[in-house]
């Protein structure tokens, strides 16, 4: 699913760039794949979704897509392409809300347009790190620190930078954007995935002696998670792994 998602972004940014030669085509781009309140009130929900996979710059998409690459490959074998699809569809839309909300309600701009991927990306990263709360992850590609400070910097930039913005200064970032798909993140580590995952990484487990069938049956069954998602599981196949877990 993620290489699917990135190139349907792919897809878009390309759109764009030919707009640029195409009056009738950038007509159309700008209609139907830029959000806003305005557009909102106007019915045009569809944007909710467009504006989620609509890039205009090279840095913007290119920076987008690496880190979604990075945190939602493993994040996507681990939960299974369905509930990962679920998220990333979820957060997109509530990041497009949140945007309409924080430009209209808080900014006093309701017809100020928005595009971008990073409201969804901004969920990945952070269910990442909530998942992971240690892993090194490096910024700018080159300082490495635990996922999770890392996740709440960016969180607290988003925050300052919005507040800046409410005082009239501030950079043209959706700000309101990165903190909704934030909250869509952290509401579904909270209400979905933190029991299910809870301590796995912490309690230390003695080894698991398996025979060579049981050991072979294992791999197969990690090729199949890795290439298909849990979701592609049977329920024979879920029995088999409990009752390794159990041991």
């Amino acid at each position: 699913m993620v290489p699917a998602l990135v190139g349907a972004n792919i897809v878009v940014f390309l759109l764009w760039q030919a707009a640029r030669m195409q009056p009738d085509l950038q007509v159309f781009m700008v209609r139907n794949f830029l959000v806003s309140a305005v557009r909102l009130t106007h019915g045009m929900w569809w944007t909710l979704v467009t504006s989620a996979f609509s890039h205009f710059e090279l840095w913007h998409i290119a920076l987008n897509m690496i880190v979604l690459w990075s945190f939602g490959t493993l994040l996507e074998r681990l939960l299974g392409w369905r509930a990962f699809l679920g998220l990333y569809m979820g957060s997109a839309i509530v990041a497009s809300l949140s945007h309409c909300l924080v430009s209209a309600l808080v900014l006093g701009k309701p017809a100020q347009a928005a595009l971008g991927a990073s409201g969804a990306v901004s969920a990945v990263l952070l269910v990442f790190a909530l998942l992971f709360p240690r892993e090194k992850i490096l910024i700018f590609g080159i300082i490495p620190i635990p996922a999770l400070v890392g996740a709440l910097l960016f969180i607290g930039l988003d925050v300052f930078g919005l507040m800046a913005q409410r005082a009239g200064g501030g950079l043209p970032i959706g700000h309101g954007a990165h903190l909704g798909g934030a909250l869509t993140g952290f509401l579904y580590w909270a209400l979905v995935l933190r029991q299910r995952f809870a301590g796995r990484s912490e309690q230390p487990r003695r080894p698991i002696v398996l025979s060579r069938g049981e050991a072979e049956e294992v791999e197969r069954l990690r090729d199949k998670i890795g290439r298909d998602g849990v979701d592609a599981l049977t329920e024979d196949e879920r029995e088999f792994l409990r009752r390794l877990h159990g041991r």
